[in-house]
């Protein structure tokens, strides 16, 4: 048993100042500390002054670290997954890339054997593509666009062990509402994204998930509101925010907190392969790109991704909205547990998982303890 004290501790329901929490694999006590009582513990870690925040959670990273979710290697993930605990993120889902597929398959049950190990970080699989819109494909490739297929969905569901838990799709093309039933039955999120789809459209598809706001989406008008319009007005949506100054400006960040609230902002990554490693060329789903001045991008200019790190996008949500800790927390751990079922995960409170990151007073990562295993990190 091990015992942190004198934390500031973010539980996700509340703030416990000058805090406790003993935990082995998970949580079993926590509080202030007029309430800690030393038992004999092996070990204990005097926080006095440095934040704890519940373990950050990343539903849209492609990879980083020079792995891709689409290299299906093992191997691979298994060195993502330890790196991105330096990030402070002890949960993620693998995201695929449009490809052919035999690839998307091979991906899919890598990261489904690495996920039946259980000692890894990965949650759940998102399926970006390949069921999108063409003329908004981004850093999708074309060749492999497809309109939404139950039967081959279906099929990757099986190969994944049922572990696909989000889907990125275009709600305006043709087969897309059998499409969205058949992904709810799989107890997945269907997402719209590279897509033109109007509001009228997501309204139909009744969608309550948007990839990425504002990139490769219909865009806002005052005439029709488009995908981005709908994603903001509906209560209902929750949607990703990439935060990194680049996939959309800090301004139209804040109008995004703005406009849904902490309560259904969801801040992501969307990093590839290059995350953590020197500008250069690389690659996304076979694709040439060219990671400079911090952003990514394919030869035609289209940005392909993102080198964001989680704890680089929870100081970025930060000072692009001028939120609070506590409402930084929610978007990077509490609403995507919430939405996905990850009922071990997100809040910290007796019985769940011991997942939770040390943040100093800069909030740059310290520590991240996952699954009650204690990783440190020097600055």
């Amino acid at each position: 048993m091990t015992v942190i004290i004198n934390a500031n501790i973010y539980t996700g329901q509340t703030v416990i100042e000058k805090g406790f929490i003993r935990f082995e694999e998970t949580i079993s006590e926590l509080g202030d500390m007029t309430k800690y009582v030393p038992v004999a513990e092996e070990g204990v870690l005097d926080l006095e002054g440095k934040q704890l925040i519940p373990g950050m959670i990343d539903v849209h990273i492609h990879g980083g670290y020079d792995v891709d979710t689409m290299d299906a290697d093992k191997k691979g993930l298994m060195r993502l997954s330890q790196a991105m605990l330096a990030e402070g993120v002890t949960s993620f889902f693998a995201t695929t890339i449009t490809q052919d597929w035999s690839q998307i398959t091979r991906a899919l049950e890598a990261a489904r054997q690495v996920m039946e190990t259980e000692t890894t970080t990965i949650e759940g699989i998102h399926l970006e593509g390949p069921f999108i819109n063409p003329d908004y494909a981004g850093a999708q490739p074309l060749d492999y666009i497809v309109e939404p297929d139950v039967e081959q969905f279906l099929k990757w569901q099986q190969a994944a062990g049922g572990q696909i838990k989000l889907v990125t799709y275009a709600p305006e093309r043709p087969g897309a509402r059998a499409f969205e039933e058949a992904v709810r039955l799989t107890g997945a999120v269907p997402s719209a994204g590279h897509t033109d789809a109007t509001y009228e459209q997501n309204e139909q598809g009744n969608v309550v998930h948007g990839t990425h706001l504002y990139n490769q989406m219909r865009a806002l008008h005052h005439r029709e509101p488009g995908t981005v319009g709908y994603c903001l007005l509906n209560p209902a949506v929750r949607a990703e925010i990439i935060p990194d100054g680049i996939h959309s400006a800090k301004e139209m960040v804040d109008f995004a907190y703005r406009m849904k609230g902490a309560s259904r902002l969801t801040v992501i990554t969307d990093a590839m392969r290059a995350k953590g490693l020197p500008e250069g060329q690389y690659d996304l789903g076979g694709q040439a790109v060219d990671v400079k001045d911090g952003a990514a991008r394919l030869t035609s200019g289209n940005l392909a991704g993102s080198v964001l790190t989680m704890d680089q996008a929870l100081r970025n949500i930060i000072a692009f909205t001028g939120c609070s800790l506590e409402e930084a927390v929610r978007m990077t751990s509490i609403n995507q547990a919430e939405e996905f079922g990850l009922t071990k995960k997100g809040v910290l409170e007796i019985g769940k998982d011991a997942d939770f990151v040390v943040l100093d007073e800069s909030l740059f990562v310290e520590r991240t303890i996952h699954r009650g295993a204690v990783h440190t990190f020097k600055k």
